[in-house]
């Protein structure tokens, strides 16, 4: 997804979601809004990048958390032909798997979803998530274990001229989020509270240097161990690929899905 969501929280930051009070005064209509520290530590001058590996540490919401959408993610901006990664992590009702959508977005053109249940319980205790992106491929990893390679084909859109900044946000995805916006939002409980810490960002600046040792994530590529990690995560977890939807794409599977 894209049109969503203003920038609310980085390092060691909470990020709350609200019912909204029905005033004719009220800011946001939209049933919600936000509270909490969420621009500690926020880089105010917009800090943008080509490249990198960026990682940081989440606890999300505990209990009945369907219908709110945290994420983690770069863009480029919300302009038609824009760029993104992401990593979106769909709340769902209590005891069922929170589900994280990977995807990626090229000069305006998505719809690359690969979803997983996570196998852990993602409110009991923090766990990392990394993006690692670079000119040849674009890694997601949970925990340090690579899920998903999005790789580059050069006749086909990839990002990799549009610079882009980090966000973390947390919004009201009702619509989308739980079984297909089934289960909306439940507002008794709220707050909702997603905690971020550990935030890194092993990046080339846009217009300045790489930091040293930038070869490291700069010619990464998945090693046989990572590969045995994804093939785990697709045997195991994966609840949607984007490639086996034929009802989505009625005109034919995107290109990539035919190359190995």
């Amino acid at each position: 997804m894209a049109a969503r969501r203003a920038p609310l929280a980085l390092l060691a930051a909470s990020v709350a979601l609200l019912a909204a009070a029905a005033s004719a005064d009220s800011w946001l209509y939209e049933k919600f809004n936000t509270d909490g520290t969420v621009r500690a530590d926020y880089d105010a001058s917009g800090q943008q990048y080509l490249y990198g590996e960026f990682s940081i540490q989440m606890k999300l919401i505990p209990g009945n958390s369907a219908g709110t959408v945290s994420c983690f993610y770069l863009t480029s901006g919300d302009i038609d032909d824009h760029d993104e990664i992401d990593m979106e992590f769909m709340g769902n009702s209590s005891g069922q798997p929170v589900v994280l959508n990977t995807n990626v977005w090229a000069s305006g053109d998505g719809k690359k979803e690969h979803q997983f249940d996570l196998w852990f319980d993602p409110a009991a205790d923090y766990h990392t998530y990394t993006i690692v992106w670079n000119p040849t491929n674009i890694l997601f990893k949970v925990d340090g274990n690579v899920i998903r390679c999005f790789k580059r084909y050069a006749d086909l859109p990839y990002p990799s001229s549009r610079p882009m900044a980090l966000h973390a946000t947390l919004w009201d995805g009702s619509y989308w989020a739980t079984e297909k916006g089934k289960v909306p939002i439940d507002w008794a409980g709220a707050p909702f509270v997603v905690s971020y810490r550990g935030y890194s960002a092993d990046a080339c600046v846009s217009g300045g240097a790489c930091p040293a040792g930038s070869d490291r994530w700069m010619n990464k590529q998945p090693d046989a161990a990572e590969w045995g990690t994804v093939k785990w995560a697709e045997s195991n977890y994966m609840r949607y690929n984007y490639c086996e939807d034929g009802w989505r794409f009625l005109q034919g599977l995107p290109a990539e899905c035919s190359r190995s």
